[in-house]
């Protein structure tokens, strides 16, 4: 604890104390013994409060403490001791109240530099040594093991490494550092061990650096003004000129202290800090940890955010995006037998290919004589048959590559994916294309946002323009900043700062310094990212984006609270004041009415403790929305098939372009037309009973009629076929309507997925 804090809790013990004991000496008959304890228990917190006004004066601020000074040294001076007490009793606790905010938040995270490797695995000779990081030196020859974090920046020397630097460059994707690549401190090694040649030593390798930006942006950081301080410079002359009108009318200073006591902010010393820390607290229900009422305040006030991308906006790694398979083939079947392959692999693509696998419900076999080759794919036997898995140089080696494999690798350079050809008995039969993709909730993260008053919103990423300005467009975001280092950031937040007040939101390494110099640094925590938790105001420790604008909304409330009890506070004091001036309150009785205006707003305050609606109406349970996800998964796997027959259209003959066409109207009017009008006729109708608003089950139902418009097309089409010629005009038509349902059936149900999530996280609440 550091030691103004300890002075804090000192200065509010011998307040509570002295105020304590001169009540039981006047209760005793010993008005002298109470005059005495009053007056030490006002002293320690005016001297306190003197030194942190000059302080502030000298770095030109003045706000709502020099009120309290005021009045209590005319207390003491004017021999009114107990009035001086309750006044340092109530400053000195609104400031304890603020330390408990941070305290609290401060122990809930780990420092910045707990990530940073403390030892090395130092070469010399034949052996390896153990050795602190600060004794490494330029040429040092350096062990890293699989797992481990790079400490220092290097040249690999032996071995193949797979890096991966989404927590300093924001890239997804792992990359393979060949021989004489060059490699940053603060990368995790995917991959097998292998050794480096040290480039620079601790102090000056790229997380250092990171760490030094973070620190110079935390001190360059402007002090937050508060809103008590704010309303403080009009209620400190209003006080005084009543004060001076009190004594030209009585000639008494006596009177005039009893309007200063009258006066006492304790509306602003205690409305503000309470209202602020009832919305902190409200906040940390919620997941979410705010480091005091200052940047709750600072958030509510918010204008524009900055976003990273990668395991911001998007969920940070690599993820199944579709499977494009060859002419008669399967894409169960390659996802199959690529999945069971990947199994032998402890490569983070291997992971995600298992996985999209799992998920739908393929039943994978056991591989067997698996061969790797670090940063090309794998080789291996499954039920007899040779299964390769890997790049496309691996797989066609200097062969010609196939019409569709030209069309995947097309593809995947539209949406910024990595491709992974699977091949049987050396033929390639399909290829899985893999890519970061955006959170679940981030369009409900944007959406609430909007609806919080966030007039502006823009990506600022380290990874490549393409998928940045992919990812913008989707999101609708005013502006995408795409190849950024850690300095841009910086750079970019400064200039959106210049304009308004901002907020950036972040999780990784390279987001520190940015977030410690935004107003408001909002690091999503949940993935134990420490530097950027370390560094910024708001830690969302679920891993939710969506919970930043609930941060933004809690943040509103409780400011508005907080100047509802600060405007009727400075009224009743105002009254109170104007019935001191006349004489109708002495100084005692001016605290006592003050002090029931001070319980009167506090009260008010409190109810940022609450959320701003009730959760009434019907109900969704967990188990309805697990339903809902069943139906939309097996809805995908008709689409996963609708997607095939529009591609196998591109070069189907016309007897077999009709059969795939017919396919698809059955899989559409079996599957997505039946599911459609279920949605519509049974689960909407259970939706409009819960939502406060249904303008978003508006624009879905628009969608759904659109779906069926489409169903009726392809419907059209097919009863058609028999007196049509089937030629390439013809399959085209279909293949655009078959494109079209499956490129909006996916969305909506990704939107509807979106909803559901929202409903049952509203009903469980």
């Amino acid at each position: 604890m550091s030691f103004e804090r300890v002075l804090r809790w000192a200065l509010v013990a011998i307040a509570v104390t002295g105020l304590a004991a001169g009540i039981a000496a006047h209760a005793g008959h010993r008005s002298d013994l109470a005059d005495l304890f009053w007056t030490l228990a006002t002293a320690p917190v005016v001297v306190g409060l003197a030194v942190s006004i000059l302080r502030d004066f000298l770095a030109g601020r003045l706000g709502v403490d020099a009120i309290a000074l005021v009045s209590m040294s005319a207390a003491l001076a004017l021999g009114q001791p107990l009035a001086g007490a309750v006044v340092a009793l109530m400053y000195s606790g609104g400031n304890v109240l603020e330390d408990i905010a941070v305290a609290r938040a401060e122990h809930d995270l780990r420092a910045l530099v707990d990530r940073a490797p403390r030892e090395a695995h130092r070469r010399i000779g034949d052996h390896i040594e153990e050795v602190p990081i600060s004794d490494v030196a330029v040429g040092d020859r350096l062990l890293v093991r699989a797992g481990e974090i790079i400490p220092v920046d290097g040249v690999v020397i032996a071995g193949a490494a797979t890096v991966d630097e989404s927590a300093l460059t924001g890239e997804p994707i792992p990359v393979t550092k060949a021989r004489g690549a060059a490699i940053l401190s603060g990368s995790l090694n995917v991959g097998e061990t292998f050794e480096l040649t040290v480039s620079a030593a601790a102090g000056e390798s790229t997380y250092a650096g990171i760490v030094r930006m973070v620190t110079a942006a935390q001190t360059a950081k402007a002090p937050f003004v508060r809103l008590a301080d704010r309303y403080a410079l009009i209620f400190l002359p209003v006080t005084l000129a009543l004060a001076f009108v009190a004594w030209l009318i009585s000639g008494d200073l006596i009177r005039s202290l009893a309007v200063l006591v009258a006066a006492t902010p304790c509306p602003l010393i205690l409305a503000a800090p309470v209202a602020f820390i009832a919305g902190v607290a409200q906040a940390a229900r919620r997941g979410i940890l705010v480091k005091g009422g200052g940047p709750l305040e600072a958030l509510a006030r918010a204008y524009t955010v900055l976003f990273d991308k990668t395991g911001t906006l998007t969920v940070g790694g690599a993820r199944l995006l579709s499977v494009e398979v060859a002419p008669g083939e399967s894409a169960h079947e390659v996802l199959m037998l690529g999945a069971s392959l990947e199994q032998a692999s402890h490569h983070v693509l291997a992971g995600a290919i298992v996985q999209a696998a799992v998920e739908r419900g393929l039943v994978l076999k056991v591989p067997e004589q698996v061969r790797e080759s670090v940063g090309s794919g794998l080789h291996g036997v499954i039920e007899g048959r040779r299964i390769a898995a890997g790049s496309r140089d691996m797989i066609y080696g200097g062969a010609r590559v196939t019409e569709w494999a030209s069309r995947a690798i097309r593809r995947a350079s539209w949406r910024s994916a990595l491709v992974v050809f699977v091949a049987v008995e050396g033929r390639p039969i399909g290829a899985l294309l893999l890519a970061d993709e955006l959170r679940s909730d981030t369009p409900r993260a944007i959406r609430l946002l909007r609806e919080a008053g966030i007039v502006r919103m823009v990506m600022v990423t380290g990874d490549r323009a393409a998928a940045a300005h992919a990812i913008g467009a989707a999101l609708d975001l005013d502006a995408v900043l795409a190849d950024r280092v850690p300095s841009d950031k910086v750079d970019a937040v400064r200039s959106e700062q210049r304009l308004h007040p901002t907020i950036m939101v972040g999780d990784g390494i390279n987001d520190a310094p940015a977030l410690a110099c935004a107003d408001v640094g909002v690091a999503l925590g949940a993935r134990g990212a420490s530097a950027s938790s370390e560094a910024a105001d708001v830690v969302i420790l679920a891993d939710r984006l969506d919970r930043v604008g609930e941060a933004i909304v809690i943040a509103q409330r409780a400011r508005r609270i907080a100047v509802e009890s600060i405007v009727a506070g400075m009224g009743l004091s105002t009254l109170a004041m104007l019935a001191a001036t006349f004489g109708w309150l002495m100084p005692v009785p001016a605290a006592i009415v003050q002090e029931v205006i001070d319980v009167a707003v506090i009260l008010n305050a409190l109810r940022a403790l609450t959320p701003g609606h009730g959760h009434g109406g019907r109900r969704m349970t967990a188990a309805d929305g697990r339903e809902l996800h069943r139906d939309h998964l097996v809805l995908i796997g008709n689409l996963d098939r609708l997607r095939g027959i529009a591609d196998a259209l591109d070069d189907a003959s016309p007897e077999s372009g009709a059969a795939l066409i017919v396919e698809a109207n059955r899989l559409v009017q079996e599957h997505v037309v039946l599911h459609e009008r279920d949605d519509e006729g049974s689960v909407y109708p259970r939706l409009a009973g819960i939502l406060r608003e249904t303008h978003s089950l508006s624009a879905m139902s628009r969608a759904h009629r659109e779906i069926l418009h489409l169903g009726r097309l392809l419907s059209r089409v097919v009863e058609d076929l028999p007196t049509e010629k089937v030629d390439r005009y013809l399959l085209r038509d279909a293949q655009r309507i078959i494109e079209a349902i499956e490129t909006l059936v996916r969305m909506h149900t990704a939107q509807e997925e979106d909803i559901y999530e929202a409903v049952a996280e509203r009903t469980a609440a």
